[in-house]
């Protein structure tokens, strides 16, 4: 996959991160512990002094669309879209 459109995604998630886990109703340590990170890394991304890791992304993506309450707000905020579920299924569009 393309180094940029990685990053168009993981910027989409980065912006709407605080929002998303509001939603989901977890504090950042809760939701570290269900994505397998630091308390300290959700912290540093949220407010934009580290940067995500294409790992972190698919951890959180898998997370938010799993809930009922955040998966309609991870395609309102163009997070997971066909382009992406190709591109994560291995097909090239």
């Amino acid at each position: 996959m393309n180094e940029e459109i990685k990053n168009v995604y993981v910027s989409r998630m980065v912006e709407n991160l605080t929002v998303l886990r509001a939603k989901l109703g977890v504090t950042q340590a809760e939701l570290a512990e269900i994505a397998g990170i630091s308390r300290q890394t959700i912290l540093s991304v949220e407010k934009k002094q580290r940067g995500m890791t294409w790992n972190m992304f698919l951890a959180l993506l898998f997370i938010f669309t799993s809930n009922p309450g955040t998966a309609p707000l991870i395609d309102l905020f163009e997070i997971r879209t066909d382009e992406l579920i190709s591109i994560i299924n291995g097909k090239k569009k």
